[in-house]
């Protein structure tokens, strides 16, 4: 990479320009930041000494580059990162789902199609947008697209970008739009003038902390990711341990807890992207429902879909939990016994588990 040589003018007039394209294309919001992110460093290493990440080995695998963006994209000098919605408005209300023991509940973000291929199409486009325009204001333009695809700190970065503050449950938090949302960066070597970062705003409150089903949230800023319900549900490749089991409820793909208790998220709005809308009722489907689906019925209602991702075992697995911490009935108990001896050890290990929850229910 070079770095361009033009002048101050020029670069905040196309900064501006950036910003309003990105909103075009249907981010909500775009921010610059510098690559500066030796606070955040030291935070992710502290992280990884506490072994909070589990088995997410690649955490820790890249070193630096995670936190050091022209060491992964050399030259890179800002970061354009993007903002974008993502709660359905169809969605069925998040509470109702939890509080009924039948039903299924999926993290919202994942309710639609896979938000990586939505925006990197989106960012992508953005990109070829400032390379059009910068012909005549650098010698060599280049930069690099991302959408959780690669080490990067994205909530670190969109701090340092004004899009928000990072908050005690180690999301991203904008006071006029809560946290339900994506986000995107472009890796550039472009010096763009940087965006002032917010203040933090959770001030004495711990709700999250508080409300979190397993404790995950063990300090402010702190998540033990082994206790989390989202990386026990999708991260995890084992066995989910039993301490865990009863508190992840009906919750079978992600946990939104720590944002539902949030008290900025009623500034929050929900997504105008048709991409992220309810696909296949997956916002209140029955569990039994999602239980009974066989591989190739998984496979064809799961394309395009970040749920995918854990394949059908897993999703299997997930569902036997839930099906073991709802109320008794015969036709989940037959359910969860033909499953027996049909997929792997891994999973008939969670049946067992749920038919003895079925079967001490039984006779209450």
């Amino acid at each position: 990479m070079q770095k361009d040589k033009t002048d101050p003018v020029s670069l905040k007039q196309l900064a501006g320009k950036i910003k309003d394209w990105g909103v075009s294309l249907g981010f909500q919001k775009v921010g610059i930041s510098d690559v500066d992110l030796s606070q955040a460093e030291l935070h992710l290493t502290n992280w990884l000494k506490n072994k909070f990440h589990g088995d997410m080995s690649y955490m820790a695998k890249h070193g630096t580059k995670r936190s050091r963006p022209n060491e992964l994209e050399p030259d890179t000098i800002r970061v354009i990162t993007v903002r974008m919605d993502y709660f359905p408005a169809s969605a069925q209300e998040p509470w109702s789902v939890l509080n009924n023991a039948n039903q299924a509940y999926v993290s919202r973000y994942a309710l639609g199609r896979d938000y990586h291929k939505v925006m990197r199409k989106k960012l992508q486009q953005l990109a070829s947008k400032i390379k059009n325009s910068t012909d005549d204001l650098c010698n060599e333009l280049n930069y690099r697209v991302f959408v959780d695809s690669a080490p990067v700190l994205e909530k670190a970065l969109a701090e340092k970008a004004g899009l928000g503050w990072i908050g005690k449950h180690s999301n991203l938090l904008s006071r006029e739009s809560g946290s339900w949302f994506f986000l995107g960066e472009i890796y550039i070597n472009l010096a763009l003038p940087v965006d002032n970062d917010v203040s933090t705003h959770c001030g004495k409150c711990t709700a999250c902390i508080d409300d979190c089903p397993t404790k995950a949230i063990v300090a402010p800023y702190q998540v033990d990711a082994r206790r989390c319900i989202s990386y026990l549900t999708i991260e995890n490749k084992n066995s989910i341990p039993i301490e865990f089991r009863k508190l992840m409820g009906n919750r079978i793909y992600g946990c939104d807890d720590c944002q539902l208790v949030c008290p900025w998220n009623k500034f929050s709005n929900t997504s105008t992207e048709s991409d992220y809308a309810v696909r296949h009722s997956l916002d209140a489907e029955n569990l039994l429902t999602l239980f009974l689906w066989d591989e190739n019925t998984f496979l064809k209602n799961t394309e395009g879909s970040p749920i995918r991702r854990i394949g059908y075992a897993r999703w299997i697995r997930n569902i036997a939990v839930a099906l073991g911490n709802a109320p008794y009935s015969i036709h989940i108990a037959e359910a969860l016994n033909a499953k027996i001896n049909t997929l792997d050890e891994m999973v008939d290990e969670h049946l067992v588990w749920a038919i003895q929850q079925q079967n001490e229910k039984s006779g209450e």
